[in-house]
């Protein structure tokens, strides 16, 4: 669950699912015995690593034609890049261009929201929208929803995941856990539960691009006005009586009104309400399974639950619940002595340089072991994109981690096989099949 465990950044894609071939992709590839592959095909979509590693062994910063895009995959100049403000995570335009004709109309207020979220704004607008919930995300205060994290979790595990028996993890616990926490930090009440988190699915069908045709444009763009005038609405119930939730903590600190405009505040509400649970819910499948598929990794972690937090690490770089984001060239740059045009888009691929043998040691192996003396991973970004909700991140996915591995002792794999939603940026199960 996290409350912006990842910041969404993507742009809809209309390309085929398909791996799309052109003369000049071809003759780089007699040329060179490397093989660009379409990101989004069904083979690369369920796993990337293999095609990542030769793709950034091959150019760890690569013009792709098939993108229109560099892919950076190796982990120094993507580190450049999140350091450099010449390369901009303002993308609302391109989100917007994606749009069909037919359903623009509808798009003006829905993109001026989108314009709101701070995840699209470079510094110093970043930076002054982000200290508004800044105190609210530091480690200190989230600790203390510790305990109920970790009653949620038991809970849900005992009502939903009888020992002994089948089901799906995903839905039983990955799914729900974080969207229940989150919705009670944020103080959605229980009722309106089913409505808020529709909308938010809807958004992120926007967001992430799974939104193709023009209906469901439509109810995307509707859906994140209707997921605005919701809390807009919940912001005023606060002011009058506020309660133990985040928008009254944050309208106690008295920014709102002064350094940023009570609509940046709910448009920003929106971006928590979406980043709220998909990343989190990621992040445990993910762990999970990198565990199951690792024995003698989960028995370590069963003999030694002090090592969850560096399971859900480990998962973080190895596996995480984000493969990339998007940027864009603000001007013309030289990056690896590649020629960055302005406007030009680049995809960080935080997947491949987390796995990169020369700032990892054996890479490609899951080691709850790697310890805090391993350089850092890039699952949660690098400098003014940091992810802000990473300590709810951890606490939630870490929670649900332990609970898990440590009643159900005899948690394996399904025989069903796994399925990844199609997606350019997150990796997302659609289902973990699991025999709790």
């Amino acid at each position: 669950m996290t409350t912006t465990a990842t910041e969404p950044t993507t742009e809809p894609t209309t390309e085929p699912a398909t791996e799309p071939t052109t003369a000049l992709t071809t003759a780089h590839a007699t040329a060179t015995g490397f093989t660009e592959r379409y990101l989004l095909s069904p083979a690369v979509n369920a796993d990337p690593y293999g095609y990542l590693d030769a793709l950034r062994d091959h150019d760890p910063v690569y013009w792709s034609p098939l993108h229109r895009a560099w892919l950076v995959t190796g982990h120094d100049p993507l580190m450049r890049c999140l350091r450099d403000p010449a390369v901009s995570a303002e993308r609302v335009r391109p989100l917007m261009d994606a749009v069909p004709e037919g359903a623009r109309e509808d798009a003006e207020r829905a993109f001026t929201i989108l314009s709101r979220w701070m995840v699209f704004n470079d510094p110093p607008e970043h930076r002054r929208l982000r200290q508004v919930f800044q105190d609210q995300f530091a480690a200190r205060a989230i600790g203390r929803y510790r305990g109920l994290v970790e009653r949620a979790a038991r809970a849900m595990l005992d009502r939903r995941a009888a020992p002994g028996g089948a089901g799906d993890l995903v839905a039983d616990i990955a799914r729900p856990l974080p969207a229940l926490v989150f919705a009670r930090w944020l103080g959605v009440p229980p009722a309106h539960g089913p409505s808020f988190w529709y909308w938010n699915a809807r958004v992120g069908d926007l967001v992430l691009g799974a939104a193709q045709e023009e209906r469901e444009y439509r109810t995307s763009l509707q859906s994140l006005c209707n997921l605005e005038d919701y809390l807009a609405d919940l912001v005023r119930q606060r002011r009058a009586e506020p309660k133990d939730d985040l928008i009254s903590a944050v309208l106690a600190g008295g920014r709102i009104g002064t350094s940023v405009s009570e609509e940046e505040f709910v448009g920003m509400l929106t971006q928590m309400a979406f980043a709220g649970g998909e990343t989190t819910s990621n992040l445990i499948a993910n762990t999970v399974l990198a565990l199951l598929r690792n024995p003698e990794e989960l028995a370590a972690v069963r003999d030694d639950p002090g090592l969850v937090p560096a399971a859900v690490e480990e998962t973080m770089r190895c596996d995480g619940p984000s493969k990339m984001s998007i940027r864009t060239a603000a001007r013309d740059l030289d990056l690896d002595g590649r020629p960055v045009r302005a406007g030009d888009r680049l995809f960080l691929v935080t997947a491949a340089a987390n796995r990169d043998p020369a700032r990892f040691p054996d890479p490609d192996r899951f080691s709850v072991r790697r310890g805090s003396g391993s350089p850092s991973h890039l699952g949660f970004g690098f400098g003014p994109h940091f992810c802000i909700g990473a300590a709810l991140a951890r606490l939630v996915a870490v929670s649900a981690v332990e609970v898990l591995v440590r009643e159900r002792p005899g948690l394996a794999l399904g025989d069903e096989p796994l399925a990844w939603q199609l997606s350019l940026l997150n990796r997302a199960l659609t289902a973990l099949p699991v025999r709790y």
